[in-house]
C-alpha cells in the first residue's frame, strides 16, 4: 500500500514548510516538494497540517486499581487513541508480587496483543523491588526493549528511599530512566486522617489532602537521590507551579531531571471539585487539579523547555458505577483517574497553539518528536525518511464540540464535556495504514484490531 500526501504544511519540531510525503508500506520513503510518485492513494492535504502521530507515554489500560479495573482495554483504548491522532502509546505495566520484570512484560503483552490497533510499548512499574529485580534492569533496558521504569513515592506499593537509590544506580549503568510519581505519602496520610476526623470527605478534600507541598517535597527528595547517584529521573504528571520550580532548581544545579505535564493540569482547576451533585468526583486523580493561577507557569514551562513532554495519565472509571461504588461518602475510596487519551492532541492544539501559548512546532515536539527521543522510540515521532508512517493529516480549522458520546473512550463522561475544539484529525495513519478519518461531525475508526505491535525501545541516549 502506498500513499502520497500532497501540499500539506509539514510540521517538524524545528520548523514547518509546505510539501509532500510519500509512504510505501510501513515507512516514510520520501519528503519533498512536488513529489511525482505514483501511489495507491493520493490525498490533497492543502490547507491542512501533516503531523507526526502523537505519542502518549502515560496510559493505564486494563489496569487493576482500587478494587476495580480502568475501563479501557487495549482495543477500546487504542481505538480512542487513534481517533484522537495518537499513533503510539507506552502503557504502565504494574509488576505483581513475586514477578520478574520479564514475567510482567510478557503478561501485559498477552493482554494487549490481538487487541491493539496502534503500536505500543511498556514501562515496567516496579512494585516488588527485590535484589533480583534490580539485577534485571540491565536486561530490561538492553534486551526486553523497556528501558524506563516507573516508581511510586505514594500508595501502599511505594518504594522506600533505599530501594530507589539502588534502582537509580542500576539505571545509570544501563541507559535506564526512572519515572517518579512524586507525592509524599506521610504528608497525605496525615491530612487524610485530619479530614476524616473532621468529617470532611467530599471530593474537594481529595485536592486538599494531596497538597502541593507533598509534590514539592517528593520532587526535591528524588532529585537529591539523583544528585547523589549521578543518575536521572523523569517526573510524571507534574501538576503545580511549585513542583515545576523544584524541577527547574534541580536542573540548574546540573541534575538530570525531566518532567511531563498533562492537559488537565494546563486547562482545568481545583474548583471542579466543588461541582454540584458530587460531579467533582469525575476529577479525582493523583495528583489533583490545582488552583487556576498556577496554570500559566506550566504553559510557560512548556514553551521554554522546562517541561519536555505532555502525556495524559489516561485511566478512566465510569462516574456511575465505578467512581461511586465505594466513594460516595469518602473521597479516599473514589478510584483515582480520568479519561484523556483521545483528547490529547485536540486540547493541546486548541488551548495551546490556537491561543498562542505554544507554537505549532513546540506542540509537535512535546507530543511526538521529544517524546520519541525521551523514551527511545527510534522509528517514531517525526516526518522524516525512514521513520514509521505514523502520520496525522490535521485540519486546523475543523470545529468539534467535545461530547463523550462522540468519542471512543469507554467511559460515561469527559472532563472537557461541552468545550469547543478548533482543529481535528482529518486522516490518521499507523505505519502507513489508515486507522481513523473525519466523518461528518466526528472522527470514525477505520483500522483493524490486532495490527498494533509491541515496539522495543532503545536505552536512554540523553535529552
Amino acid at each position: 500500500m502506498s500513499v502520497l500526501l500532497k501540499k500539506g504544511l509539514i510540521v517538524t519540531s524545528a520548523g514547518s514548510y509546505t510539501g509532500d510525503v510519500y509512504i510505501d508500506g510501513d515507512k516514510i520513503k520520501a519528503v519533498g516538494i512536488d513529489l511525482q510518485y505514483k501511489a495507491d492513494e493520493v490525498v490533497d492535504a492543502a490547507g491542512k497540517y501533516i503531523l507526526p502521530g502523537a505519542i502518549d507515554p502515560h496510559t493505564h489500560l486494563a489496569m487493576p486499581f482500587m478494587g476495580t479495573y480502568s475501563q479501557d482495554d487495549f482495543k477500546s483504548g487504542t481505538i480512542a487513541a487513534a481517533c484522537g491522532g495518537v499513533t503510539s502509546i507506552v502503557d504502565f505495566d504494574l509488576q505483581q508480587k513475586g514477578e520478574s520484570l520479564l514475567d510482567a512484560i510478557e503478561r501485559k503483552k498477552g493482554i494487549a496483543e490481538g487487541k491493539a490497533v496502534i503500536d505500543f510499548s511498556f514501562h515496567p512499574a516496579i512494585l516488588d523491588c527485590r535484589p533480583d529485580v534490580i539485577d534485571e534492569v540491565k536486561k530490561a533496558a538492553e534486551e526486553y526493549g523497556t528501558p524506563s521504569f516507573k516508581v511510586f513515592l505514594f500508595y501502599d506499593f511505594r518504594l522506600n528511599d533505599g530501594e530507589m537509590i539502588k534502582l537509580l544506580v542500576a539505571t545509570k549503568k544501563y541507559g535506564g530512566l526512572v519515572q517518579v510519581h512524586a507525592e509524599n505519602f506521610y504528608m497525605i496520610q496525615h491530612l487524610n486522617e485530619v479530614f476524616e476526623e473532621q468529617g470532611k470527605l467530599s471530593p474537594w478534600y481529595h485536592a486538599k489532602a494531596h497538597t502541593v507541598i507533598a509534590e514539592e517535597e517528593a520532587i526535591d527528595r528524588a532529585a537529591k537521590m539523583v544528585e547523589m547517584t549521578g543518575s536521572r529521573i523523569y517526573i510524571v504528571h507534574l501538576s503545580s507551579e511549585q513542583g515545576l520550580q523544584k524541577v527547574r532548581m534541580a536542573r540548574d544545579r546540573g541534575i538530570n531531571i525531566y518532567a511531563e505535564t498533562c492537559p488537565q493540569y494546563l486547562t482545568l482547576d481545583e474548583e471542579r471539585y466543588n461541582d454540584p451533585d458530587w460531579n467533582g468526583a469525575k476529577y479525582v486523580m493523583s495528583p489533583p487539579l490545582r488552583p487556576r493561577e498556577g496554570q500559566e507557569a506550566l504553559w510557560i514551562g512548556l514553551r521554554n523547555g522546562d517541561l519536555q513532554v505532555v502525556a495524559t495519565d489516561h485511566c478512566p472509571f465510569d462516574f456511575h458505577g465505578k467512581k461511586d461504588m465505594n466513594g460516595k461518602d469518602d473521597y479516599k475510596k473514589i478510584p483515582n483517574g480520568a479519561p484523556g487519551i483521545e483528547t490529547l492532541l485536540m486540547v493541546l492544539h486548541t488551548e495551546g497553539v490556537v491561543k498562542g501559548r505554544i507554537s505549532l512546532e513546540r506542540m509537535v515536539d512535546v507530543l511526538s518528536t521529544g517524546t520519541a527521543r525521551m523514551f527511545g522510540l527510534k522509528d517514531k515521532g517525526a516526518i522524516a525518511v525512514g521513520k514509521d508512517a505514523d502520520i496525522v493529516v490535521f485540519d486546523p480549522k475543523q470545529k468539534f464540540m467535545i461530547s463523550h458520546k462522540k468519542l471512543h473512550m469507554n467511559v460515561d463522561y469527559n472532563p472537557w464535556e461541552g468545550w469547543e475544539m478548533t482543529g481535528m484529525p482529518y486522516i490518521v495513519y499507523s505505519r502507513g495504514r489508515r486507522v481513523a478519518e473525519w466523518s461528518g461531525d466526528q472522527v470514525k475508526f477505520v483500522g483493524e484490531a490486532g495490527r498494533g505491535k509491541f515496539v522495543k525501545r532503545m536505552p536512554f541516549q540523553g535529552f
